[in-house]
């Protein structure tokens, strides 16, 4: 029988591939952005600013971000770490699909990836060129490789989950083949292509995604919707009849493009005390734009309920790159 040994929640912003001295791209980007996401309201960033009186100015600077950098990368290498000394037969990597493989003909609320294997493609000039001009071109070369690169799928266990999905009454999406758009095929999503550039150098585990609808109305899944599909997935695993140790990685996260630490910690302080009930209570209109993510490590703290792991958090780290308060939070935690 599979045993699930080790859980993962981790951050995968964009600046956690990118130096602080270019955080300012993607601080261009929030000035522009007419509906940063607070709180259940959209504000532009003047109107942000107003609101929140530029308090944030004293955690903007070079230094600050300096400072929080390396703690983000100090953890990274933590997880790594671990992840070399769990030395898992599978990971389980829920993340969220960003139009990446689903578009506005059809976005899945749960779908699982059952082909045999599963290509993180190399971005080409082209792609490389806008994402630059956009200050993103460090955070894409974090997440996709510099030659095509494909990793094994744990297909037996794929097909596991989605049985147990069904007899749960989880009605789930289910990829046979990678999708392919106009382009040709499309690539592995960036909270996937994160963690096999990040924590893994690209080391060929097998994996079985999971894509999560955290972005997209009208059909996002509630937060205790996810904590039970991740009970799901921790049923599924316990009973697949491969002798294999599975990691579970939630991806993703926390409060972004506004940075709400109200928010996180009382997220975390949840996951700490082994008690999700306090997030089920927060409104859904909390997690929109990229705080949405957080429902990934919503799944994860469901399948380790299901063996009754607890919540280690290694730190919290509130990555400011304006200062109305616009940035990315990232956490790094494992289950154990």
């Amino acid at each position: 029988m599979a045993d699930i040994a080790l859980g993962i929640g981790t951050s995968h912003g964009s600046m956690l591939s990118s130096p602080p001295e270019e955080w300012d791209g993607r601080a261009r980007a929030d000035r522009k952005n007419p509906a940063l996401a607070f709180r259940g309201a959209t504000y532009t960033w003047d109107a942000l600013n107003a609101l929140r009186g530029g308090a944030f100015a004293a955690l903007n600077t070079p230094a600050a971000r300096r400072a929080h950098w390396d703690r983000c990368q100090a953890q990274l290498d933590r997880l790594a770490a671990e992840l070399a000394r769990v030395n898992p037969d599978v990971l389980v990597i829920v993340g969220d699909d960003q139009h990446e493989w689903f578009e506005a003909e059809a976005q899945p609320t749960f779908a699982v990836y059952c082909g045999d294997r599963v290509a993180n493609l190399a971005v080409s000039a082209e792609e490389l060129a806008r994402h630059t001009a956009e200050g993103r071109g460090a955070a894409i070369r974090g997440m996709h490789p510099e030659t095509d690169c494909e990793y094994p799928v744990a297909k037996g266990l794929a097909e596991r989950i989605v049985a147990q999905a069904m007899d749960d009454r989880f009605d789930v999406t289910v990829c046979m083949a990678q999708p392919k758009g106009a382009h040709g095929m499309k690539n592995l999503g960036h909270a996937y292509g994160f963690i096999y550039r990040r924590l893994l150098a690209d080391k060929p585990v097998p994996l079985v995604p999971i894509l999560v609808n955290t972005f997209y109305p009208p059909n996002q899944p509630r937060p205790e919707r996810c904590f039970e599909f991740g009970r799901t997935i921790g049923r599924a695993i316990r009973g697949w009849g491969e002798a294999a140790r599975v990691a579970v990685i939630g991806s993703g996260g926390l409060s972004h493009f506004v940075i709400d630490e109200e928010l996180d910690r009382r997220v975390l302080d949840a996951f700490e005390s082994g008690d999700p009930a306090h997030i089920f209570r927060e409104p859904d209109a909390m997690f929109r734009s990229g705080t949405s993510e957080t429902k990934n490590w919503i799944v994860a703290a469901g399948a380790m309920d299901h063996v009754g792991f607890e919540m280690t958090l290694l730190d919290y780290v509130p990555c400011y790159r304006t200062d109305a308060g616009t940035g990315n939070a990232m956490a790094f935690a494992t289950w154990s």
